[in-house]
């Protein structure tokens, strides 16, 4: 969930996210912020109704004594009692990868402002930053859908706005691995791929422990050894979450703020490229399944590759391991996400397990080499 995001999801079903009490933290945050900004108060507090899954988002205003109000964000690690999507959330880890990107390139996030790894303030680690402000591609309804922004705007400025993003990326990986060792998966492996994919291994059997195995999932590990790549290439920096939904857009169509950093990690360019044309996709495949057109042609695999090479010098390869590998992960994630609305109780325990992956019909067909 990024920062800045609008209420979209309006007779979309809720999901529950959070067993924290927004009084209860609306009172920390004004204790906490006045240990460093004496004599500050906090204003305009809300919690957006979009409030994303993973790490939990506050907006606020900060407001000293005759300044103007500041506008923030308090990023702060999942609620441990709400069925967290992911095991473990180090928000020093987010906090530092932003500071990274901010000091070695010209990708634009925003401002940080402080970070509190001490859960007793705020009820849990988490850090602010100022907010950023511009247009986000929703996610529900998706922006592929028709009545949003991105849909309304011309040919001309999607173009920009895809071309703005391979930009974003291309600088984004002029990091070398070497220089943010803090973000080397938790996992063996001889190479960095290796580590991140085992790392993937390791989230999977976390998700299935009190559950029964995903043989979608465990043919896609398999289809991803016969396709493992024979030369990976030098790692980088890899913002891991990289897709538009990530990004606050200017009015020119132009990156103005890029969120979301808790997936990031360092392997091979690919990783992102990868993600930011499937997670493209599976939003195209909902569209044209619920019978709308959709963005036909946009993000385009083949498009994207060639401006990124354009731009590095470097040509993205073996791409058909690395879009399945995106569909992969992101299918962890929502058996993830499937898993937990059955333990709050919104849907029921399906039969089939393969049941709670959406794109279930998207995966099968790469498997066959029908997708693409």
């Amino acid at each position: 969930m990024n920062e800045t995001r609008r209420d979209e999801t309006r007779g979309a079903p809720a999901l529950r996210r959070t067993t924290r009490d927004p009084e209860e933290l609306a009172r920390r945050l004004t204790a906490w912020v006045t240990t460093w900004q004496p004599g500050a108060v906090v204003t305009r507090y809300e919690i957006p109704p979009t409030n994303g899954m993973s790490s939990e988002t506050v907006l606020f205003d900060l407001q000293r004594p005759g300044a103007t109000p500041r506008p923030c964000v308090l990023r702060l690690a999942a609620d441990p009692l709400a069925y967290t999507v992911f095991p473990r959330y180090d928000m020093a880890r987010q906090y530092r990868t932003i500071a990274l990107v901010a000091e070695r390139t010209k990708v634009p996030v925003p401002r940080l402002l402080r970070l509190e790894t001490d859960p007793g303030p705020l009820g849990a680690p988490g850090f602010v930053m100022e907010r950023a402000f511009g247009r986000v591609p929703p996610d529900v309804l998706p922006y592929t859908y028709p009545g949003n922004w991105l849909y309304e705007a011309s040919a001309h400025q999607r173009d920009q706005l895809e071309r703005s993003t391979v930009e974003a990326l291309a600088e984004l990986h002029t990091v070398p691995a070497a220089e943010a060792p803090f973000l080397t998966p938790d996992a063996d492996g001889d190479t960095a791929l290796r580590r991140h994919v085992n790392e993937q291994r390791a989230y999977y059997a976390w998700v299935i422990a009190d559950h029964s195995p995903s043989p979608l999932i465990e043919r896609t590990f398999d289809r991803l050894e016969e396709l493992w790549p024979e030369d990976p290439g030098e790692p980088v920096l890899s913002w891991g979450d990289a897709r538009i939904g990530n990004i606050v857009y200017a009015a020119d169509f132009t990156p103005c703020a890029v969120l979301d950093w808790e997936m990031a990690s360092v392997g091979p360019r690919e990783l992102d490229l990868g993600w930011l044309v499937f997670l493209h996709r599976f939003f195209q495949d909902l569209t044209e399944g619920s019978g709308h057109l959709g963005l036909p042609g946009f993000l385009d695999l083949g498009r994207v590759a060639a401006r990124y090479a354009q731009l590095t010098g470097h040509t993205p390869r073996d791409m058909e391991f690395y879009s399945l590998y995106a569909a992969l992960r992101h299918a962890l994630v929502m058996l993830r996400v499937g898993y937990r609305r059955v333990h709050f109780g919104e849907i029921p325990l399906p039969t089939d397990t393969d049941g709670l992956i959406l794109h279930r019909p998207a995966i099968e067909n790469m498997l066959e080499g029908r997708y693409w």
